[in-house]
């Protein structure tokens, strides 16, 4: 019992097509890959929070000093 068997994926290409209408289609299709595309470039590119967090000690180098509050 396969999970995506074809006619179980063009069961599901109907009721999207149903739910969305053939002139939204295109727009979700879009949208997606859209989506895909800056998930998987977010998973690749390493953020700066990763990079404090491996190495805090360069984190608190960079950080400017604050000024002391004068009374």
């Amino acid at each position: 019992m396969d999970l995506f068997a074809p006619t179980h994926l063009l069961i599901i290409l109907l009721i999207i097509l149903v739910i969305f209408g053939p002139s939204k289609l295109g727009d979700v299709g879009g949208a997606m890959g859209k989506a895909i595309r800056d998930f998987k470039r977010a998973m690749n590119e390493p953020d700066d929070a990763a990079k404090t967090v491996a190495k805090p000690d360069e984190a608190k180098a960079t950080e400017a000093p604050k000024p002391d509050k004068v009374s």
